[in-house]
């Protein structure tokens, strides 16, 4: 059976009756939960942190294709996710990451085009609605939000490929990381304007790629 790919638009299958105290999704999940530039700035925002202070108990560090990446942490025998609490229910839900708010849903990348698909099996609420995709991801201004994870995935696509292409080059693996961490995570995000930050960063920094530093 053949994928079907869904537009922000689109109607698919995804409801799941507001999980009903249902975690299973929130636990066990190991590394899997990648957060990205948006992810963070909308923790640090809403936690009044920083990114050092995320690291000390909310988040850990992993490695993803060559890439240091932070990921949602677990903690316990069950794995259980670090905003999980006590009734099963997400005590960060209103800005919960990116791939918890997608869930049960994945992104496919096409060129500078974003789609969707359903992950078929892998919500095990039974009798799942129709929901439109923009209304099941509830993001703000989701056109922007769309474009920002186009580049940030085009940026790490780029950067895996070069430490692919030099597997045994452990300083420019090292050199990769150091400047990836600092300007997309360690730099502190200022609560207005995600998207104009983001961009500033990213063009400094492939900017700079290009010059060799």
């Amino acid at each position: 059976m053949s994928t079907v790919y869904y537009d922000a638009n689109d109607m698919v299958k995804a409801g799941c009756n507001e999980c009903r105290g249902c975690a299973d999704c929130c636990q066990g999940m190991g590394d899997s939960i990648l957060l990205d530039p948006y992810d963070i700035w909308q923790l640090e925002t809403n936690l009044h942190t920083t990114f050092a202070g995320l690291l000390q108990e909310n988040v850990r560090l992993c490695v993803t294709d060559g890439l240091i990446l932070p990921s949602l942490g677990m903690q316990g025998e069950a794995e259980r996710c670090v905003f999980l609490n006590e009734e099963n229910r997400c005590a960060v839900h209103a800005f919960r990451p990116g791939l918890c708010r997608l869930f049960p849903l994945g992104r496919r990348y096409e060129g500078h085009v974003l789609r969707y698909f359903l992950l078929e099996g892998a919500c095990v609420s039974p009798n799942h609605t129709k929901v439109k995709v923009k209304k099941w991801l509830a993001v703000p201004e989701l056109k922007r939000y769309e474009a920002f994870l186009v580049r940030w995935h085009e940026i790490r696509k780029d950067l895996t490929e070069r430490i692919a292409g030099q597997p045994q080059d452990e300083e420019l693996q090292r050199r990769i990381n150091v400047r990836l961490l600092h300007y997309f995570y360690e730099e502190q995000y200022a609560p207005e304007d995600f998207y104009g930050q983001f961009e500033e960063r990213a063009d400094r920094f492939e900017g700079e790629a290009d010059t060799g530093r």
